[in-house]
Parts: C-alpha cells; sequence; structure tokens
C-alpha cells in the first residue's frame, strides 16, 4: 500500500475477485428462489414466504454475533479471513443443497437448507466487507475500494444470469439451471476465496485496553450516535425498496408485461449491465460527496421508475429503458452507501475506542436481509390474499396490485431515504479530521501514527 493509502491494482483486484462468487447466487436466492420453490416446486406462495421469513429471522440474529467474535478474536491468520474460510465452506453445501431440490421438498427443506446458506453467506460477507473497509483510512480510496468490489460483484450477477441462459439452450429446464449457478459459485468461490486469503493482506488493528462492552451494550450503544442510526435507518429503508423489487420481478414480468423467459433473461441482464458500467461515473460523482451522489442516483431511479406501475402487456421495450436507468441508478446503491459505512466505523472508533467494523457491517447485513424476509413474507402472503396466482390467470385487480407493489411502493421508500441521507453529516472535511485525531491517540498511546499490516 502507497503511503497515501492507496492500495496497488493487484491487491486490489486479489481483494474484490471474491465478490463475483459471492454475487453468483444473488439473482437465484433474492429474485427466483421465492417464485422457484412457490412455483416450479409447487409449495405454494404462502409456505415459499413463509420459510423464507423464518430463515431469514435466523440469519439476521446470527448477524451481530458473528460481527462481534469477527472483531474480538485476534488468530495468527487474522481476524477476517478465517470468517471467509469456514463461512464459504458452509455456504458452499447449503447452496448445493437448495438449489437442487428432491422431487418434492416440504417446507422444512427450504427452512433448513436456505437457514445453512444464510448462515455461511453472513460469515463470509460480514468479515469481507469488515475487511475492505480496514484496508484503507483515506476517504476517496475507500470509495474506489467498494466500486472495484460491488463492479466485480455485478459481474457476478451477470453471469448468475447467463448461467441459467446456457443451460436452457442445451434442453435444461429451471432446476438445472439453478443448480448450474450453485455449481459454478462454488467452483470459482473456492479458487477466489483462496486467492484473497494468500495474497491481500490482512490490517492489524491495536486492541482497545478499554473493556469491551457485552453484545446486547456494544449494539445498544450503537444506537446512540446519531450518523450511525441515520445511516442504518437509511440502508434498511432502502433495502425494503430493493427487496420488495427483487422478490416480486419475476411475477411482474411473467403475469403483468407477459414477458417469455428469454425476455425476462435479457432484462435482468440489461439491468445489471448498466449498473456495472455506471459504478466508474458514480465513484467519480462521490468527489463531490459520497451521500449526495447516492441522493441523486436514488432520485434519477424515482423518477423513472414510478412509470413502471402503468406499463401494461407487451411493453417490453419500454421497461428494457427503464431497466437501463434505473440499473445504472443501482450502481451508486452498491458502490457508494459501503463506503459511507466505513467512514461512519472511523467516527464510531473515535467516540467509543473500539474498533468495531465487524459489528457495523454485521448490522449492515442484518438491516438488508430483515428488509428482504419482511418484504418476501409480506408482500407475497398479501398478493395471495388479494387473489393472485402465481401461475396465473389473474384479475385486474391483482394484476394492479403486483405493479403497484413492484413499482410504486419502492419509490416512496426511495424518497424517504434521500430525505435522511441528503444533509449526512459525515463529508470527506470531518472524516479526514476524525483520523487525524484518531492518528494523534494512537501516536500518544505509543502505538503510532499508522497501523501495521500483516
Amino acid at each position: 500500500m502507497s503511503r497515501a493509502g492507496r492500495l496497488n491494482l493487484t491487491t486490489l483486484l486479489f481483494y474484490a475477485a471474491p465478490a463475483l462468487p459471492l454475487a453468483l447466487p444473488t439473482i437465484p436466492a433474492f429474485v427466483l428462489l421465492p417464485t422457484f420453490y412457490a412455483k416450479t416446486v409447487g409449495l405454494g406462495l404462502s409456505a415459499t414466504g413463509a420459510a423464507l421469513l423464518i430463515s431469514r429471522i435466523f440469519d439476521v440474529i446470527s448477524d451481530p454475533a458473528i460481527g462481534v467474535f469477527s472483531d474480538r478474536w485476534q488468530t495468527r491468520f487474522g481476524r477476517r479471513k478465517p470468517w471467509m474460510l469456514v463461512g464459504g465452506l458452509v455456504a458452499g453445501i447449503g447452496m448445493l443443497r437448495l438449489f437442487n431440490p428432491p422431487e418434492h421438498p416440504g417446507a422444512l427443506y427450504l427452512l433448513i437448507w436456505s437457514a445453512m446458506l444464510y448462515l455461511g453467506w453472513s460469515m463470509v460477507s460480514v468479515a469481507y466487507t469488515a475487511w475492505g473497509a480496514e484496508l484503507s483510512e483515506n476517504y476517496h480510496e475507500r470509495t474506489r475500494i467498494t466500486g472495484v468490489r460491488e463492479g466485480t460483484s455485478i459481474v457476478g450477477i451477470l453471469l448468475a444470469g447467463t448461467v441459467p441462459l446456457i443451460v436452457s439452450a442445451r434442453g435444461g429446464g429451471d432446476r438445472e439451471g439453478m443448480f448450474a449457478v450453485a455449481l459454478c459459485a462454488v467452483v470459482v468461490g473456492a479458487i477466489t476465496i483462496a486467492l484473497a486469503l494468500w495474497r491481500v493482506p490482512e490490517r492489524t488493528i491495536e486492541v482497545s485496553a478499554r473493556p469491551k462492552p457485552a453484545l446486547l451494550d456494544g449494539i445498544r450503544s450503537l444506537f446512540t450516535e446519531g450518523p450511525c442510526l441515520r445511516l442504518l435507518t437509511a440502508w434498511s429503508i432502502n433495502g425494503l425498496s430493493a427487496g420488495l423489487s427483487a422478490s416480486l420481478l419475476p411475477l411482474y414480468l411473467d403475469q403483468r408485461l407477459k414477458a417469455g423467459q428469454v425476455a425476462s433473461a435479457a432484462l435482468i441482464l440489461i439491468y445489471f449491465a448498466s449498473a456495472v458500467a455506471a459504478v466508474p461515473l458514480w465513484v467519480w460523482l462521490s468527489r463531490y460527496g459520497k451521500h449526495r451522489a447516492w441522493c441523486g442516483a436514488m432520485a434519477i431511479a424515482c423518477l423513472t421508475f414510478a412509470w413502471v406501475p402503468f406499463l401494461g402487456e407487451g411493453q417490453i421495450y419500454l421497461f428494457g429503458v427503464i431497466c437501463v436507468i434505473c440499473g445504472a441508478a443501482v450502481g451508486a446503491d452498491l458502490a457508494l452507501p459501503p463506503a459511507i459505512q466505513a467512514d461512519v466505523v472511523d467516527y464510531d472508533e473515535w467516540k467509543s475506542g473500539q474498533r468495531r467494523a465487524g459489528l457495523f457491517f454485521a448490522l449492515w447485513g442484518m438491516a438488508t436481509k430483515l428488509s428482504l424476509a419482511i418484504a418476501v413474507g409480506v408482500a407475497f402472503p398479501a398478493l395471495a390474499y388479494l387473489g393472485f396466482n402465481a401461475v396465473g390467470p389473474n384479475s385486474d385487480l391483482a394484476l394492479n396490485a403486483v405493479a403497484f407493489a413492484y413499482g410504486g411502493v419502492p419509490v416512496i421508500f426511495k424518497l424517504i431515504v434521500i430525505a435522511l441521507m441528503w444533509n449526512f453529516p459525515i463529508g470527506e472535511r470531518r472524516q479526514t479530521a476524525i483520523r487525524r485525531r484518531l492518528d494523534r491517540r494512537a501516536h500518544l498511546a505509543g502505538d503510532g501514527p499508522q497501523r501495521r499490516q500483516t
């Protein structure tokens, strides 16, 4: 790493590489899995929604413990790397079973293996994002790190959309496509995680001499800090918006637009291709403030996505235009908030004397998962109550309900997030001042202004 805290490109790419296999299951797990189990496997909307809601609640509960333990356990291999290794193994086993179910699995099968996948995924993702936040202390370099990492993750999402198309072209069905994605994620994940653990240094953080609070006390203390609570609230509401859109997209495409399998896959690929193409733009715009750039992206998404409920059967090309614009805005959603979170970790260290990146990103992941669980657990039964049938046919009321839940409610949530984040208190100037105070504190304690790397 350079004197200014800038990672060389090779190190950055090795760090970002695991984001690809971590993102591979994203579309299957969050977009296709509910419909796959409800429709293709035959569990039905209510049973699928209930099973995924319970497994998500278990996932949410486990996140803070993973974050705290990864902060406190310093091993000879580092604090973050062991969690990535073990979590990758757990997630791989769960994914292979979840994406390759037997002929007639019950709701319990979905519950057990989805919970295992989510647990392993949490172990990896919490450690991975906290590791990234600690690779640099520079305001803009953190955006570069998250930008490259999240851009790589979008490539993984694109690959996840491409693999089922290849399987379909060779005569395979939905089941074969899901299993192919899982197998690809396990193989690529084993290679990239091993290379990252080997080639990327993990910064050694000096353990504070202050007594460590209990888990619940530590979580409670974070909610007394204004910037943390504000960002976490905004991200949770943003997660509700994303969760509704992701879980209802297949139903909207199938029942409202009457798009076929090929057209639906193409639209999803266009959406995420636009996101990865736009990431460099948002990283560049973040020089004017990460939170302002994020708000600008969300405003563009709202102005565009508000037209979705008014589209009807066959208007696929108009929806494709919306996918391009909103997909580009999602690039900011992925790259900028984690970089803002890294700055909030500095603020917490200055206030508390504890380095709690793992706990912060665990709460971050917890908020994301809880939002997704609420989106699926509430939206699916609500649609079923309104008479919506995943396999059709449906009344105009049911179709309008899907269209509004998919395209209208997420816009309302986004507008609330913009209001929360527009005047966020930590920008470049304040983050630089906080880092200067932390370095001065470390120097007075005899640790020196810079932490060493392992």
